[in-house]
């Protein structure tokens, strides 16, 4: 994992249990005047790309959400005991959540647009455009490899060797848990034994606080950041940005069994749906949730009372958070009432493609340690929100099965069902 935290899973647990959010002002480009002047950043003085690559050449030619994916990766293969090369690599393959680009990925944008700018006024003022002569000028030649939404698992796929299916999915916040729900389809028809998996995103920068926050779905509260992302809370006005990488190894129990691997949970369902209704919106009475939550347990073959914990999307807009909360109540019945649900972006943010794989990770880590992170920033009560949001303090609990839910822009709607290991 790569977080705001920083880099790995120990120091992500330790951050999520400890309750403490790592939004702050940026400081990477100038903020004045934006009314979202913070997010939930990747230190750039802990974060060296180049110790996880066996060629620094090619991080040219990687976007920022690309490093950090490249890092994650070989984290997680290393976590999981595979060294040197995939014994059968046409049967490990790659599955990964795609984003946007990040602040240092700009230039192309910026080398568009001041061609556009050119050809505009040339051709005002009667000259020749020549766009052509224009771009070999302005354009860094690599620069447009970065924006390719499938290089990122591309550049997993050489790194490690991994010659099986490689699958890039872009579906927005839902992007990461579909990127696993595929992954786990893949092993399941009997097509890959391993399946590296996960997302990663970047958006952290002057487009993407300005695009959000022209669709009013980022917190304001400039005053305080560390406490502006309150999911559930009353008084919640928005998400907080993020940015990282999460990446887990998935494979078949066979084979896993084979190589002797440390087992650190079962993937046991995967649910996926559209709302077919509008671009930003959710239905409002959930159907949608509902209807990804339940495919989601009957693909883990689990009755809704049998879940102990429900990791939600939990963005913290007025919204997203009723919606869910309804969704929630009408798959569980009067078992929502015990049901613990808590938000891990009120401390990381929302990590947009990757955000889905960091909660699975989230999920995972709460099944090893048997206790659920918090919901932190919870101050005041929503009666629309009435359920067990574990307020701002990490709780021990007996922990077999997990839900993550991941609900996104464009009505796209995924789960995942997570089980201990006996």
């Amino acid at each position: 994992m790569v977080t705001p935290f920083g880099i790995g899973r120990e120091s992500f647990w330790q951050g999520i249990v400890s309750g403490r959010s790592t939004a702050r002002r940026l400081e990477q480009f100038d903020v004045s005047g934006f009314p979202t002047p913070f997010a939930c950043p990747v230190d750039d003085l802990t974060f060296d790309v180049g110790a996880f690559v066996s060629n620094r050449k090619s991080i040219k030619t990687m976007s920022r959400a690309s490093q950090f994916a490249m890092a994650a990766s070989a984290l997680a293969l290393r976590d999981a005991g595979v060294v040197g090369s995939p014994p059968c690599p046409e049967r490990w393959g790659v599955s990964h959540g795609a984003g946007g680009v990040g602040l240092h990925d700009l230039d192309h944008l910026e080398a568009m647009y001041g061609i556009a700018q050119n050809l505009r006024r040339t051709s005002a003022e009667g000259g020749s455009s020549n766009f052509l002569e224009l771009a070999l000028q302005r354009m860094n030649p690599l620069t447009p490899l970065k924006m390719l939404p499938n290089i990122t698992a591309a550049h997993i796929a050489i790194e490690h060797g991994l010659r099986g299916e490689n699958e890039t999915i872009c579906t927005a916040c839902t992007s990461g848990t579909q990127a696993i729900g595929a992954a786990l389809r893949s092993i399941r028809s009997g097509l890959a034994d391993l399946v590296l998996a996960g997302g990663s995103d970047a958006m952290i920068n002057p487009m993407g606080l300005v695009g959000f926050g022209m669709l009013g779905v980022l917190s304001t509260r400039s005053d305080d950041p560390a406490r502006a992302s309150r999911p559930f809370d009353r008084d919640r006005d928005g998400f907080v940005m993020g940015e990282g990488s999460s990446m887990l190894v998935l494979e078949s129990a066979t084979h896993a069994r084979a190589r002797g691997a440390a087992v650190l949970a079962l993937v046991e369902g995967y649910g996926a749906c559209s709302d077919a209704y509008r671009v930003t919106d959710e239905r409002a009475d959930g159907s949608g949730c509902v209807d990804a939550i339940e495919r989601a347990l009957r693909d883990a073959r689990v009755a809704p009372a049998e879940v102990d914990y429900v990791n939600a999307h939990g963005t913290g807009t007025r919204m997203n958070d009723r919606t869910e909360v309804q969704a929630i109540r009408r798959v569980f019945g009067s078992h929502a009432a015990r049901l613990p649900v808590s938000s891990t972006k009120s401390q990381v943010g929302h990590l947009v493609a990757a955000a889905g794989a960091m909660e699975a990770a989230a999920c995972v880590l709460a099944l090893k340690n048997q206790a659920i992170p918090p919901t932190i920033n919870y101050e005041t009560p929503d009666p629309e929100c009435d359920i067990d949001v574990v307020p701002n303090a990490a709780r021990g609990a007996d922990l077999n099965v997990v839900l993550s839910n991941s609900f996104g822009f464009g009505g796209q709607n995924a789960c995942l069902v997570f089980r201990a290991v006996d």
